[in-house]
């Protein structure tokens, strides 16, 4: 099979099934920096986020053959690094339920000059957990019932880590200088 510059995603997947190494190239180099991003936002710490991207572009070539275009390709290979990354945090990361809590999905307003450098330190500087589940509702756009399966805890435990993380990066904050 003969690639162009302009390969499709499905030439690119067949490519990579069929352990073309620029197509598997092509593939990681066009998905790469988002995935790590993820990842990064997941763990908190390059090197743990280097290896789950690299865990989990290992599962996206083995399970290729078995992607069955039910969701993008693009969406497909973050839901395996997400899972690699929160393997990483979950190795690391104690949850504990906190019951009582108004958990609502109050907006947090920051401003129109917050910068985007210092909110992501100020979610780097959560807890693990907390940021752990802030990225995955917040950042990724994914449900509680979801987060719940993918980090092995009660839905309830997400909303208490969100409201949590929600209300340490109110703090956190709330000092900036607009």
């Amino acid at each position: 099979m003969s690639f162009t510059i302009s390969m499709t995603e499905t030439d690119l997947i067949q490519g990579c099934i069929a352990n073309d190494r620029l197509a598997q190239k092509r593939l990681y180099d066009k998905y790469k920096r988002g995935m790590y991003t993820v990842a990064y936002r997941i763990t908190g710490d390059f090197d743990l986020a280097n290896d789950a991207l690299q865990e989990g572009f290992i599962q996206v070539f083995r399970g290729l053959p078995k992607f069955r275009a039910e969701s993008t390709l693009g969406a497909w290979i973050k839901t395996i690094i997400v899972r690699a990354a929160l393997k990483v945090v979950k190795k690391k990361v104690h949850f504990e339920p906190i019951e009582d809590y108004n958990t609502g999905t109050g907006f947090i307003d920051w401003g129109d000059y917050l910068s985007t450098e210092y909110l992501e330190k100020a979610i780097m500087s959560l807890p693990e957990g907390y940021r752990a589940v802030f990225t995955l509702v917040e950042i990724e756009g994914y449900q509680h019932k979801e987060v719940a399966e993918m980090l092995g805890i009660s839905a309830g435990t997400s909303k208490s880590q969100l409201f949590h993380a929600k209300k340490r990066l109110r703090e956190t904050l709330k000092n900036f200088d607009y």
